[in-house]
């Protein structure tokens, strides 16, 4: 059975996590980075490698374009060590689909996102 710490530890990440895919949240520069540990980084679907400065920027942008929010299935979650927590799960964003994953930090300013990735991928047929 978990312990009440690790229970803690995993609640705050996923909630994190889905303030970050939040449009509301998404459209202030100020939210994002309070849930953005200073180091974080990330390698998206594209391909491309982000930093903190970046993912603010085109976050913000793309909610300024009216882009509804994604979908989210499948999250899973493991606190790996005290402090760090690892999150997985599927988004589905207008068809385009992704694997996620992201680790998680607790910090002095509390919990924040420290690295993420995303992997485009096509459901099997059934």
């Amino acid at each position: 059975m978990p312990e009440p710490e690790q229970d803690s530890a995993v609640s705050a990440a996923i909630e994190g996590e889905l303030k970050l895919l939040d449009p509301e949240v998404r459209c202030s520069p100020e939210r994002i980075d309070a849930l953005l540990h200073p180091d974080f980084f990330e390698f998206g679907a594209s391909g491309k490698v982000w930093d903190r400065a970046a993912i603010i920027d085109a976050l913000t942008e793309e909610v300024a374009s009216a882009a509804p929010a994604a979908t989210v299935s499948g999250m899973k979650a493991v606190e790996i060590a005290p402090g760090t927590v690892h999150l997985t799960f599927d988004t589905d964003h207008n068809g385009r689909r992704a694997h996620r994953s992201s680790l998680w930090r607790h910090t002095e300013q509390g919990w924040r996102l420290y690295f993420h990735q995303g992997t485009l991928f096509t459901p099997a047929a059934d």
